[in-house]
């Protein structure tokens, strides 16, 4: 199997007429539930795909299993930070200075490199002229303070604990080796944006993952810690994630019910409690514009939208495609159809 045309753009004149498609974005979806069965499927459930910040919430996995945020004393709140890509806000920033105060560290040890905070890009407001951007500010600082508490917790050096080899990064690849039942070396491994080494795995063990923290506590092998992840997650989607950005709007729009986390490069895993599912979306081109109304129709078609979450999640569904002035040329729609397993 390859991955299917899940998203086409169209253009046209005049607005409200039929458009033609311009482009096509192809990618794949995988729907499993909490023992790892596919139930629906587009494209290749199996495509292998680098997680990107999808995988946070298990990169935190070793740091929770040893109880390290109660041994430091971190709040809900710094917990949801350690598997965030936030967006910069004050709120963010003080929460990654509280953990950072708390393990004995400061920015200074942050190997995420800097970056201007998504806020600017996601809200559309300019960046403040002059301003000078540190670690602190990188949408994953929350994730890096997290492994710098690993390594305090376990006394090892937090100098270099982004390389491959150091003690943190081989813990965090047999956990989730461990989790998704696939050898450590089966899993390809790269470099993702903030310097921390990445894994790629079949797209349905991704959904599997998801589908295991919805489930929390219930979950027979990594209960305790995925139910503290999940709470985490679900009870502060603003610090997992931040205004006006899209893991934000599908966790507020499934009250607790529903986590998620997205990827660079147009990944996103879900994780519905209630249904037992875990969702695990893969645009090929990686092309982010596509990944939104793909999310919005496998939600859609599975039956998790009502009335009152279609309001919530409308921008979400065919986003317009509008030009400088703008005026309407075209939009970017869904076009495929789950198929059971």
């Amino acid at each position: 199997m390859h991955p299917i045309p899940l998203v086409a753009t169209t253009r046209g004149y005049p607005a409200g007429q039929a458009h033609a498609i311009e482009n096509v974005h192809y990618g794949s979806v995988a729907v499993v539930d909490a023992a790892g069965r596919l139930l629906w499927s587009a494209g290749n459930a199996q495509v292998m795909t680098f997680t990107r910040s999808a995988l946070k919430p298990f990169q935190a996995l070793p740091f929770v299993l040893d109880d390290g945020p109660a041994r430091f004393g971190l709040t809900r709140d710094e917990l949801a930070l350690l598997c965030a890509s936030h967006s910069g806000e004050e709120k963010h920033l003080a929460g990654v200075r509280s953990i950072l105060a708390k393990i004995g560290l400061d920015d200074a040890q942050l190997e995420c490199g800097c970056a201007t905070p998504l806020y600017y890009d996601t809200t559309g407001l300019p960046p403040p002229a002059g301003r000078r951007w540190t670690p602190l500010h990188h949408n994953c600082s929350g994730k890096h303070s997290g492994f710098l508490a690993w390594c305090r917790l376990h006394g090892a050096a937090h100098a270099g604990y982004v390389a491959p080899g150091h003690p943190l990064q081989q813990a965090v690849r047999a956990a989730l080796a461990d989790a998704i039942g696939m050898p450590a070396d089966a899993m390809p491994t790269g470099i993702d944006g903030c310097s921390a080494p990445n894994y790629a795995m079949p797209l349905a063990r991704l959904a599997h993952l998801y589908a295991r923290l919805a489930q929390g506590s219930h979950d027979a092998r990594l209960g305790s810690a995925l139910g503290d992840l999940f709470d985490a997650m679900t009870g502060r989607p603003d610090m997992v994630s931040g205004e006006a950005r899209t893991d934000l709007a599908w966790m507020g729009a499934g009250d607790g019910d529903w986590v998620a986390k997205i990827g660079a490069d147009a990944v996103q895993a879900i994780g519905i409690r209630s249904a037992g599912i875990g969702i695990a979306v893969k645009i090929a081109d990686g092309n982010v514009r596509a990944l939104h109304p793909a999310v919005y129709s496998v939600l859609d078609q599975l039956g998790l939208l009502d009335a009152r979450r279609r309001g919530l999640l409308e921008p979400y569904r065919a986003p317009l495609i509008k030009n400088a002035r703008g005026a309407v040329a075209g939009d970017i729609h869904p076009i495929f159809t789950l198929q059971p397993a």
